[in-house]
């Protein structure tokens, strides 16, 4: 086990590394920042090449990517052209407000979608059934900025129950884990139905029946413990997948977390603190894989890590 998870380690590293070469790339690719970072109207040459040398920029491209990573390693990724503070800081400030969120949304999801799933899957073919199965194929049609827009039109300016946008209180986040929850929602559902359908199948579960166990025993003993494996899966995908896009939603509601500030820095041209952000966002992704592989063994131990 030890080995395995260092080499996941390892893994996951190289797949920082790699995902920081791309996006440096891509800021350079997307055009000279130093148009970016500069005021509009004409510049002349001599002004580009002060602001280049300024920031560090006349240097060959693998040189200054090779002093981010260096800084980035010691926990220095630059400072916000913006707010003039360190863009690490900055994104640690907003992070909580997305961990909160994510996690609230992630729960929600998987405490109404397994409940349905295993009710799906133990009334295959009925109305139930069929009925649950057409309202995940809307809720993963449904986009995140509708589903918010309609939730704010009807329980904030129609009801009046809850705060459209902002912080605050525990009424300010129901709406967004709402909106935020309605995408994972129905993968919980077809995972658990598709995994129960499967498991329910299976020659060991007639067995058990036939040893007269109790009902709620084999349902819960056996069917759904073997049934929870990819579900597991994709709780912490999930999870880390809302942890680095919430974007639409946390902007829909004013929610200061991770993703509206990677809207804000991109209007403002602040690519320290974007870089920083994508950086944190692979990073979280990264490390809830490595922790879902690790649970594979306590959940199923016949799984053997080489």
């Amino acid at each position: 086990m030890i080995n395995y998870v260092f080499r996941r380690i390892v893994y996951g590293f190289l797949a920082l590394v790699g995902v920081s070469i791309i996006t440096f790339l891509m800021i350079f690719a997307a055009g000279d920042p130093v148009l970016l970072l500069l005021p509009p109207g004409s510049h002349s040459p001599e002004e580009l090449a002060i602001a280049r040398a300024a920031l560090g920029l006349d240097r060959p491209l693998p040189v200054q990517y090779l002093e981010f990573a260096s800084r980035a390693l010691q926990g220095d990724f630059g400072r916000s052209l913006r707010y003039s503070i360190p863009s690490l800081q900055l994104v640690m400030e907003r992070l909580p407000y997305t961990i909160v969120l994510a996690s609230t949304a992630v729960i929600i999801a998987s405490a109404i979608g397994i409940p349905l799933g295993v009710l799906a899957a133990l009334r295959k073919g009925s109305k139930l059934d069929d009925t649950v199965v057409a309202l995940t194929s809307i809720g993963l049609a449904a986009p995140s900025f509708f589903i918010g827009t309609m939730l704010i039109l009807i329980f904030s300016v129609n009801l009046g129950w809850f705060p459209p946008s902002g912080t605050g209180s525990w009424k300010n986040l129901v709406l967004p884990a709402i909106t935020l929850a309605a995408a994972p929602l129905p993968v919980f559902v077809r995972f658990t139905r598709a995994g129960m359908i499967d498991v329910l199948s299976r020659e060991y579960m007639t067995t058990a029946r036939s040893k007269g166990l109790h009902p709620n025993t084999v349902l819960y003993r056996h069917a759904l413990r073997n049934t929870m494996l990819p579900v597991v899966t994709i709780f912490g995908l999930e999870l880390a997948a809302l942890l680095g896009g919430a974007v639409v939603t946390e902007n829909v509601f004013g929610w200061p977390g991770v993703g509206q500030l990677v809207v804000q820095s991109v209007t403002n041209r602040d690519l320290p603190v974007v870089l920083t952000c994508v950086l944190v966002s692979s990073f979280i992704f990264i490390v809830a894989n490595l922790i879902v592989d690790v649970l594979y063994v306590y959940i199923n131990p016949q799984i053997r890590v080489q």
